[in-house]
């Protein structure tokens, strides 16, 4: 774990990456992704790790992936994003696919960042300038998926200047093996890798 100033409300932000209906939700585009954000347990540590960084004062954000109906300014470079315009659930503006997915709960004084191309929430997103802007300088990454977005994320904020932190257990990719690869061959290697039980006895030292 970081050093107990590391964590400070007033410099740390909670995010959620891409834990919306059509990810992870039960009308996923991605049924065998959003099985393992569910049984595996993650959604919910997810959120009970939201309502903790309310309860102390550190911002919350959701990063939201989503395309115009019409495809413009969407990424074609890759096979991901090919396959994306053609999954029968799509990630459209506006839609309930776009929407945070339950239990996580989003309050009035989170901040939404959608974005409409790319494979990070932090490249080419108000992302970077909102955190700066509220002071932030430690990051805590969870969410989907453990095999793209949360390494670009994790990779970008470092490059950023961010300290980063990431609970083990609140992020999730498939195969189930992949994730643990990940954080032993990559994360571990530029962000603190902690839980969420360790983030949360952080947050209310009352458990």
């Amino acid at each position: 774990m970081p050093e107990p100033d590391a964590l400070e409300a007033a410099t740390t932000a909670l995010l959620t990456v891409e834990c919306q209906n059509g990810v992870v939700g039960e009308e996923s585009a991605l049924p065998e992704l959003a099985k393992e954000a569910r049984d595996s347990g993650m959604l919910a540590r997810v959120a009970a790790l939201v309502d903790a960084a309310r309860g102390v004062g550190v911002q919350v954000l959701h990063a939201v992936a989503e395309r115009r109906p019409d495809g413009r300014g969407a990424n074609s470079n890759a096979r991901l994003f090919r396959a994306a315009g053609r999954l029968p659930v799509r990630q459209l503006t506006g839609s309930r696919a776009v929407e945070v997915a339950a239990p996580i709960a989003v309050a009035a004084e989170d901040l939404v960042v959608r974005r409409l191309h790319g494979l990070s929430p932090m490249a080419g997103t108000d992302l970077d300038a909102l955190l700066r802007n509220l002071g932030v300088r430690t990051l805590v990454v969870t969410g989907v998926s453990s095999n793209i977005a949360i390494p670009n994320t994790v990779f970008d904020a470092v490059n950023l200047g961010y300290d980063v932190v990431v609970p083990a257990d609140a992020i999730a990719g498939v195969p189930a093996s992949c994730t643990a690869e990940v954080i032993r061959n990559s994360l571990a290697l530029v962000a603190t890798i902690t839980t969420t039980e360790a983030l949360l006895e952080r947050w209310d030292p009352a458990r």
